[in-house]
C-alpha cells in the first residue's frame, strides 16, 4: 500500500522512474533542494510498498513581489490584472506510467490545498502545457479551470494554461474566470 510523505532530500535519488513522461519538466537537483529549504511542508511524495516514489508534488505559498494596488486586496476592484495575490502554487505534480489512476495525484493535489486552506490563500494555481489533455481533465475533474493562457510560456514555444482553483477564502470564485483559454497573456506579464 501507498503512503503519502514528507518528500526528503534523499528521496531526488529516487525519482527517476517517476520522471518518464515526455510531458513531466524535470529541474535539476539545486531547483528540488530549495524547494526543501523553503516549503517543507508542501513538499510530498506517494511512497509505494516497495519504498518506491510513485509520485511527488513540489509547492509554495507566494504573492507578487510588490504590493496590491487596494488596499486591502479584493480580486473584483483589483485594477492589475496580472496581480497575483496570497496563493499557493503547484510547481511540479507527477505521478509515476505505473501508478497512474490510483488516486495519487488526487491525494497529492488535496495536501497542497489543505495547506494553501490554513496559510489564508486565495486560489491554488499550476500551469499546464496546452497539449496536455490528460492533465487538464485530470485538474477539471479536481475543480480547477483555465484562467488564462501563457503564449510561449515553454522553451518549446508551447503555450500553458494558468490553471487555478478557489479556496475558502474565496468563497465568491473572484479569482477565477470562465473562458480563460482565450485570455492570451505575454510569459512577461507572468512572473
Amino acid at each position: 500500500m501507498a503512503t503519502i510523505r514528507p518528500m526528503k532530500a534523499v528521496d531526488l535519488l529516487k525519482f527517476n522512474p517517476t520522471n518518464l513522461d515526455h510531458l513531466t519538466e524535470t529541474y535539476s537537483i539545486s531547483f528540488y533542494l530549495e524547494y526543501l529549504a523553503k516549503w517543507p511542508h508542501l513538499c510530498r511524495v506517494i511512497e509505494g510498498w516497495d519504498g518506491g516514489i510513485e509520485g511527488y508534488i513540489l509547492g509554495k505559498l507566494e504573492a507578487s513581489p510588490y504590493p496590491p494596488p487596494r488596499h486591502p486586496f479584493d480580486p473584483a476592484t483589483n485594477p492589475n490584472p496580472n496581480y497575483l495575490p496570497w496563493h499557493a502554487h503547484i510547481t511540479a505534480l507527477t505521478v509515476a506510467p505505473s501508478a497512474r489512476r490510483l488516486g495519487h495525484a488526487t491525494l497529492l493535489t488535496s495536501a497542497l490545498e489543505a495547506a494553501g486552506d490554513a496559510s489564508d490563500a486565495w486560489f491554488v494555481d499550476l500551469f499546464v502545457r496546452e497539449e496536455n489533455k490528460v492533465a487538464q481533465t485530470l485538474y477539471e475533474k479536481m475543480g480547477y479551470s483555465v484562467y488564462r493562457r501563457v503564449v510561449g510560456y515553454y522553451n518549446d514555444d508551447s503555450d500553458a494554461f494558468d490553471m487555478r482553483k478557489p479556496l475558502k477564502r474565496d468563497g465568491e470564485r473572484k479569482t477565477v474566470r470562465e473562458g480563460g483559454e482565450n485570455v492570451r497573456v505575454d510569459p512577461s506579464v507572468v512572473w
